[in-house]
């Protein structure tokens, strides 16, 4: 049961065996609220399970069932739904009954004030709005983490069932029966066994690289995931991206951590707004990471610019463009191919582990840098890291 977004009229069920009492309540509040009645725990139970309500109010003796038995039901079947209970038997056992038995938002003793009960039910609105920001931002978070980690699934998945077929065939060629000789072979007296030592070695030494390779890459992913992480959560700019681009940079940058000055230095430009509809979160991470090395590229520099330009030459692309003292060209090469840091520090979500996430979904990311040259003073330095998104995704959002 979904309860009513914010900014949107909340649902009230109101529960009471007295036919006045739930005409009045009806008449009372109805031009506030959307109200729903029941006369019963049963006829409740019904209602709830057929509208999104975002307020119980439920009177505690009703013939059959009581209240206590409602509220029960609720924290079981509805966990988070905001409960007032009314009563005119607010004795000891039955709070403790009542508190003990299912979530209770406030208790109210008969007769109540109508403005009491207003009073009440603002307080119980404004408790189930934040309840579902809150139920809205751990989905999110499952989502996140769901992405995330099917994304780590498949990056990691080929190398280590690389790793595990060089360790099953050491394996077989151990248990075959071919020895690795320390001697050297091809001398006049070798032995058979020593004449297959060098192509068993070589084996072997050609496995053990590619394993040694294959974990190596394995645990920069990790490691680039984890520091991309810590820098900023990616979780307000994802759930943006629903609404475009242009909101999904403007989510970031909002709550990325900077300086006054590094914020004073950024600018962001909007061509031509997409929606972006393949895994914002890992988007998200992505982004973030182009801004951390920008930021890093921007240090000590006199003039610094940070230029973000969403839909980049009418193309659904988002372009981070700074004025940084460039990228040497034999790193360049090699910055989407590698696990390399353009700073030394591990700044950033490695720019081979952003392009293999842009390729995971059909786009890819372009490098362009220009290094100052005392043969080409009039170059503008300066690096540009253009997320290129499927042609797809070039309907406007």
């Amino acid at each position: 049961m979904e309860q009513a977004a914010e900014g949107t009229t909340p649902t009230v069920l109101y529960v009471d065996d007295e036919d006045l009492a739930r005409k009045y309540f009806g008449r009372a509040f109805g031009n506030e609220y959307r109200v729903l009645t029941a006369p019963g725990v049963d006829a409740a139970i019904d209602l709830l399970g057929g509208h999104d309500v975002d307020v119980l109010v439920t009177d505690y003796r009703m013939p059959g069932r009581t209240g206590s038995d409602l509220l029960r039901e609720v924290a079981r079947a509805w966990p988070g739904l905001v409960c007032i209970l009314v009563t005119a038997y607010a004795d000891k056992e039955i709070l403790l009954e009542t508190v003990n038995g299912g979530d209770v938002f406030h208790v109210l003793e008969k007769p109540v004030r109508q403005d009491t009960l207003r009073e009440a039910l603002r307080r119980a609105s404004m408790e189930a709005a934040r309840r579902a920001r809150d139920r809205a931002m751990r989905d999110h978070g499952q989502m996140a983490v769901e992405e995330t980690v099917a994304f780590l699934s498949h990056e990691l998945g080929a190398p280590l069932a690389s790793i595990a077929a060089f360790a099953r065939s050491l394996a077989r060629q151990d248990h075959g029966g071919n020895p690795v000789d320390d001697d050297v072979p091809g001398r006049d007296d070798a032995c058979p066994q020593d004449r297959h030592a060098l192509p068993m070695r070589a084996r072997i030494g050609n496995a053990a690289a590619h394993m040694g390779e294959n974990a190596r890459y394995c645990q920069s992913v990790l490691d680039s995931f984890v520091d991309a992480i810590k820098r900023a959560s990616p979780a307000p700019a994802a759930r943006a991206a629903g609404a475009g681009a242009q909101r999904m940079v403007e989510a970031l940058l909002a709550s990325y951590p900077m300086s006054a000055g590094e914020r004073a230095a950024m600018s962001v430009h909007v061509q031509q707004d997409f929606a972006i509809r393949a895994s914002p979160n890992c988007v998200a991470l992505v982004l973030s990471s182009l801004v951390a090395n920008a930021l890093q590229a921007l240090r000590g520099q006199s003039a610094p610019r940070l230029r973000v330009t969403v839909g980049a030459g009418g193309r659904p692309a988002i372009a981070v463009e700074d004025n940084g003292p460039g990228i040497a060209p034999e790193i360049l090469h090699r910055l989407l191919l590698d696990p390399v840091s353009m700073h030394g520090e591990g700044a950033g979500w490695g720019l081979m582990f952003c392009h293999r996430v842009m390729q995971s979904f059909g786009g890819h990311l372009r490098v362009q840098s220009t290094q100052a040259s005392p043969d080409h003073p009039e170059r503008q330095r300066g690096t540009t890291a253009t997320m290129n998104f499927p042609e797809t995704q070039k309907e406007q959002a």
